[in-house]
């Protein structure tokens, strides 16, 4: 089973992810963390541009080769990202849940976004005006849809493994 989370940033998609792994034994893949480690590790001479994803690609295709589940923790923000999780969890026969964490409460999703702190040393958290200004594509594909503003991370991960026996 591959869980993609996506949204983004500060609408609460790591808290969910972690309380899923709490919950359910799986592999945990953090778009943020996979990146960081690339730029820690000098070794582009620019941005890390679609790095991150293709490693957690191959990560998250190997994982579930061995037949574990894998939550991937991700903006998402293209119709190209969204396609190639699908065809990672195609290559390996094994379903995918797309799930689009959003905060519809501006002020709340603006105040995490300020006051949060970094857990990945090195990573410079985003602005709000940087978030605001980040290319994210609507949806055209089916999801599920969990808003933040009104449901709690344990809420929302119990909502999710609940759709694993669908």
């Amino acid at each position: 089973m591959l869980i993609v989370l996506g949204g983004l940033p500060g609408t609460g998609k790591t808290t969910i992810a972690r309380e899923i792994v709490a919950r359910s034994p799986a592999v945990y893949l953090r778009i943020d963390t996979i990146e960081q480690a690339i730029v820690s590790a000098k070794v582009l001479a620019g941005d890390v541009g679609p790095a991150g994803y293709v490693v957690a690609y191959e990560l998250a295709r190997a994982n579930l080769a061995l037949g574990q589940t894998v939550v991937a923790d991700c903006v998402n923000p293209l119709p190209l990202t969204r396609e190639a999780w699908r065809a990672v969890a195609s290559d390996s026969s094994s379903r995918v849940i797309e799930v689009e964490i959003v905060c519809s409460d501006v002020a709340e999703h603006r105040r995490r976004v300020t006051q949060r702190t970094c857990d990945i040393p090195g990573l410079a958290p985003p602005t709000w005006a940087s978030v605001q200004g980040r290319d994210y594509m609507p949806w055209t594909t089916q999801r599920l849809v969990i808003d933040t503003a009104i449901v709690s991370a344990a809420d929302a991960a119990r909502s999710i493994l609940g759709h694993l026996g669908d």
